[in-house]
């Protein structure tokens, strides 16, 4: 069973970058794909990005392709998500969910984080 810690939260302006970590422990980390996820304010969980067990394959929703980049080092046992270009739509509770069968679906997602605030100001 593995466990998940995010981090790197924050605020920050429109336009704006941040980097948000998420830290694996227990299991083996390259048997499960990683996502990240995001809950805005009183709506549902939201897939954001996706990366496969190696990292080979990635999935981003329309709302992160172009902006937001995912990855994964398998030594360190972590999957970070950068993202440029912030807007204050991307306000939301971020959370990262480990599986693993290949899939987006934050339904699927079997292993939770505590999640981390990020907040974008206009």
């Amino acid at each position: 069973q593995v466990q998940l810690v995010e981090s790197g939260g924050g605020s920050v302006q429109a336009g704006g970058s941040l980097r948000v970590s998420c830290a694996a422990s227990g299991g083996t980390f390259s048997h499960y794909v990683v996502g990240w996820f995001r809950q805005p304010p009183g709506k549902e969980r939201e897939s954001v990005a996706t990366i496969s067990w190696e990292g080979a394959h990635t999935y981003y929703a329309d709302s992160a392709k172009g902006r937001f980049t995912i990855s994964r080092d398998n030594a360190k046992n972590t999957v970070d998500l950068q993202m440029n270009s912030l807007q204050p739509e991307d306000t939301a509770v971020y959370f990262c969910g480990a599986t693993t069968a290949w899939t987006y679906d934050p339904g699927h997602f079997r292993y939770w984080g505590q999640g981390t605030q990020v907040t974008v100001s206009s």
